[in-house]
């Protein structure tokens, strides 16, 4: 999977350095608010998939009367209802791009996405179109603070006891991939083990990657771009592979 890994490390970077504090703040709130309606339970304790977006609340630093705020709000019957939405299709030079959206007017949602497709040389698909393109896996990133001083080969094979399907280790992080199923597994495992993963979060991961010329890619990171600006698009997964070159441009 080492392809993958780069493409997954790739947009990890691209992330970190153009996202939107705002933005991203916005996405975990709504992941707050959905993981207390569905789980009908404000208590993390008793609620994995409020305990999930906690963590990655804590992840980017949010402060914890924001979080709690935002518990109270949802845990409120009459607060807003968010809905998760996902939208399949094709953008320059035939790239595969899956979105992934949470809202709360899923008209507007898709009226936005389509137009989006429409005016930078995609076309939005059917969703399902694109389930023999990608895998969903768990991607786990954990900080070298947040490894510490433990023992690393014993530490990798506790993940790997506890679903981890790759370990990748960079200077200052490691990457840890895991099947859809098995993501719950590591999550308890790390809670076991006593760390903090820096991100827990599922990704739509290519199986193959496709080259594209450095014109063509720079119209597909346009796309992605102008997507992930919208603000009820969290993430938008792809399946082209990111060159030295285009790399360089998305630094």
């Amino acid at each position: 999977m080492a392809g993958h890994s780069k493409w997954a490390n790739i947009k990890r970077r691209k992330g970190a350095q153009d996202a939107k504090r705002a933005k991203v703040f916005t996405r975990i709130l709504k992941e707050i608010a959905i993981a207390v309606k569905e789980g009908s339970n404000p208590d993390p304790d008793a609620n994995p998939r409020l305990r999930l977006a906690i963590a990655n609340a804590k992840g980017v630093n949010m402060p914890k009367d924001n979080i709690n705020r935002a518990i109270k709000k949802a845990s409120d019957k009459d607060s807003e209802s968010y809905q998760e939405v996902s939208y399949e299709g094709y953008g320059p030079a035939g790239i595969a791009l899956f979105v992934e959206a949470t809202t709360d007017n899923i008209n507007r949602t898709v009226s936005n996405v389509r137009a989006i497709f429409s005016k930078y040389g995609g076309s939005l698909g059917t969703n399902g179109s694109l389930e023999f393109i990608f895998d969903r896996k768990g991607v786990f990133t954990i900080t070298k603070e947040q490894l510490g001083d433990r023992d690393k080969e014993e530490f990798e094979m506790e993940l790997i006891e506890g679903g981890a399907e790759e370990v990748e280790k960079e200077e200052d992080v490691w990457i840890i991939y895991t099947s859809f199923e098995d993501f719950g597994n590591l999550q308890k495992k790390l809670e076991e083990l006593g760390v903090e993963a820096e991100s827990q979060e599922l990704q739509r991961i290519p199986k193959t990657t496709q080259e594209v010329d450095f014109e063509e890619g720079k119209k597909v990171l346009n796309i992605i771009e102008k997507m992930e600006e919208d603000e009820d698009v969290n993430q938008v997964f792809h399946n082209m592979e990111i060159t030295e070159e285009l790399e360089n441009e998305m630094n």
